[in-house]
């Protein structure tokens, strides 16, 4: 869990260091070439203020809560969206099952559930159709995404 969570920490870090430096050179493409000098007769005109685009911010990921009960991951099926971050908070309630721990496929996950204690776990779906997910028993215990 620890190594997972200090994999997610770095690959968020690195995000923000690419943003930011994409940022700073963007900006830097966009200044405008110095303007000729202006001929003896002519009056200067006053320089207006070059209007800056607000920079685009990657969407806010939905968050979705997900328990481990003895029925087992609920609510199953959740529709998610291609593309759009996912933020997993998920409690397990019981100690009745098999499912301590979420494992997933693509992406490749496997978060240990400790009892009573929100996980948090941020994906984004890069695939439509059905995404399954369970206990790391071969997934005996599952839950389903379904990606449109």
């Amino acid at each position: 869990m620890r190594t997972f969570s200090r994999l997610i920490k770095a690959a968020l870090a690195l995000t923000a260091s690419a943003l930011m430096f994409h940022g700073v050179h963007a900006s830097a493409a966009e200044k405008p070439a110095p303007a000729a000098k202006p001929a003896a007769t002519a009056k200067p005109a006053a320089a207006a203020p070059a209007a800056k685009a607000p920079a685009a911010k990657a969407p806010a990921p939905r968050t979705v809560a997900l328990k481990v009960t003895e029925n087992g991951y609920e609510p199953s099926p959740v529709t998610l969206k291609k593309g759009e971050p996912v933020r997993l908070v998920i409690t397990r309630t019981t100690d009745e099952t098999c499912a301590t721990e979420l494992v997933m496929k693509d992406p490749d996950l496997n978060v240990e559930l400790p009892l009573n204690k929100p996980v948090e776990l941020t994906f984004t779906p890069t695939k439509s159709g059905t995404l399954k997910y369970g206990c790391a028993m071969g997934q005996m215990i599952s839950g389903v995404f379904l990606v449109e």
